[in-house]
């Protein structure tokens, strides 16, 4: 039986957009130690562009962008909508087949049908809950694309957003930094997350309008 405390599906868009920040993160490592000197030290700062220019890095916080960006809360609420809907209809289906099934077991038990016809009825109860476990996984595999679809959705805004904000800063890097990522330890003050929210949430109330 369907454990209706159990999530139908899980959601999390951290992953994908952290997975194409490492990237950049990636391209940063090996840029800084083949230009590294061999009579420097073991970290040279600042990393520096091969002209000699130090590079200017910053990042955004992926968690947040996750918990504050609206978009993703619009997502959230669909995804989380339809898996509740198919949920609640599978559910349904089911209780109802276990319904039936008490009910032709106790008429078998009571001697109260004739065989062939109980064969006949137990047959169908068979095929009936076949269909009702295709149908399960029909819907699992239907949440499973809409939040796959919803995740790449969400790391094109952020990604084409980015780069028409860095027109204007034109930092050499933006990395993302999550809790228990990639990044271990970071900097404050090159956090420009605040910023990143304010810009994409005032872009998705314009285009709303």
């Amino acid at each position: 039986m369907q454990d209706e405390n159990k999530p139908f599906f899980t959601f999390n868009f951290n992953t994908l957009l952290s997975l194409i920040l490492l990237a950049g993160m990636i391209v940063l490592y090996i840029l800084h130690f083949s230009h590294k000197k061999e009579t420097g030290p073991a970290l040279a700062l600042p990393m520096q562009k091969p002209g000699g220019k130090a590079l200017s890095v910053v990042y955004v916080n992926t968690d947040s962008i996750n918990a504050h960006y609206e978009f993703v809360k619009i997502l959230r609420r669909d995804l989380e909508a339809t898996g509740k809907k198919l949920q609640t209809e599978v559910l349904s289906e089911q209780s109802a087949l276990e319904k039936e099934a008490a009910d032709f077991q106790q008429k078998v038990s009571a001697n109260a049908i004739a065989e062939d016809k109980a064969k006949l009825i137990y047959e169908q109860l068979m095929q009936k809950q076949q269909a009702l476990v295709q149908k399960k996984e029909q819907y699992t595999q239907r949440v499973a694309e809409q939040e796959s679809n919803m995740n790449m959705r969400l790391v094109d805004s952020v990604t084409t957003f980015l780069r028409r904000f860095n027109r204007q800063y034109h930092f050499d890097y933006i990395m993302g930094y999550k809790y228990g990522g990639e990044l271990l330890v970071t900097n404050d003050t090159l956090d420009i997350t605040p910023s990143v929210l304010d810009a994409l949430n005032k872009e998705y109330q314009s285009h709303k309008k």
